[in-house]
């Protein structure tokens, strides 16, 4: 057999993920390209807050510690709170963002060439070491199941992950592209393990970044403060949030239809029946897993981790980013 005819043959046996391609750009093939297209075209007010990140970086986190910042400590008290007031644009599209309740923040999982840009609005782009992100990346592809990867083996991820064939494009691509304007003025650039390791210094240092008031409220009411870091904690969303999922996943067709609330993007999503939530026990959904730094031990192979550490070095020369995760890869 010619090593073209294995590669073909290897290729059939490899399980993909459900993707499409917009404009030459990989979204989950469950999402509404029109939902997607418009998250592009967006013109952002002065006054937008976006959480950034590729995706499986600490997002969820991100947004919780955001929203209980704006909500006095008080978290969300539902699934379509969390995904109509800190909307996932490409997932919703635009029109939520025009209408969504201020303050609050919209999330993205784009580089920032395709990101909609102002210099007035503010950016928060969080970064996780490369190794983490991929296995986090591969549990969420392989449990979501709008991506049809169900019993999808790590090692076909990986390859996916590697060569950048993932839904949100390379890695690489997103990271560099954001890291270029850590020090612009309206761009918050910080890491997950940063968060992980001094959750309080961090969550004071989005908060100044959101408004020195913000700073100043959480200094001065340390209830308020425990209240923001006990409501975005992994223990309080893993439960929470899946809670959430869960009773968002058994809403009978009719109200997803005319509810006004529902983003059309998102109503797209939930009624494919790739949308399986209501099936499953909340304990069951894994949309927050473990939130651990150093879980990719667990799952590379030394082949693996040689690859990954080649690229990383080839992609960021010439920069420090090395030495933000030098404990954890």
């Amino acid at each position: 057999m010619s090593s073209k005819q294995e590669e073909t043959k290897t290729d059939q046996k490899r399980k993909l993920p459900y993707y499409q391609d917009v404009d030459g750009f990989r979204i989950p093939g469950f999402f509404s390209d029109e939902a997607y297209k418009s998250a592009l075209a967006y013109k952002p007010r002065p006054d937008d807050l976006f959480i950034v990140t590729y995706p499986k970086c600490g997002t969820t986190w991100v947004q919780n510690i955001v929203a209980c910042i704006f909500r006095d400590g008080k978290p969300f008290q539902s699934a379509l709170e969390f995904f109509t007031e800190t909307p996932f644009l490409e997932m919703t599209g635009a029109k939520i963002a025009e209408s969504m309740k201020r303050p609050g923040a919209i999330k993205l999982h784009l580089p920032l060439h395709l990101t909609p840009w102002s210099p007035d609005a503010k950016y928060i782009f969080v970064a996780r070491n490369p190794k983490d992100c991929c296995v986090s990346f591969y549990h969420h592809t392989e449990s979501t199941p709008g991506y049809r990867f169900q019993g999808g083996e790590f090692d076909d991820f990986f390859e996916l992950f590697i060569n950048g064939e993932v839904d949100f494009g390379d890695y690489f691509d997103t990271l560099l592209s954001w890291y270029e304007h850590r020090n612009d003025p309206n761009v918050l650039f910080i890491t997950y393990e940063q968060l992980k390791k001094d959750a309080r210094t961090y969550i004071l240092k989005i908060a100044e970044f959101i408004g020195n008031q913000y700073k100043e409220k959480l200094e001065n009411d340390e209830k308020m403060f425990d209240d923001v870091i006990h409501h975005s904690s992994f223990n309080f969303m893993k439960i929470h949030l899946s809670k959430h999922l869960a009773e968002l996943g058994a809403m009978p067709k009719e109200l997803i239809i005319n509810n006004p609330d529902i983003p059309e993007g998102m109503r797209k999503v939930m009624l494919s029946e790739d949308f399986e939530l209501s099936k499953k026990d909340p304990k069951d959904i894994t949309f927050i897993r473990k939130g651990v730094v150093g879980d990719w031990r667990n799952y590379f192979s030394p082949t693996q981790n040689a690859r990954l550490e080649k690229k990383f070095r080839e992609r960021t020369v010439g920069t420090d980013l090395r030495s933000l995760w030098e404990d954890d890869m």
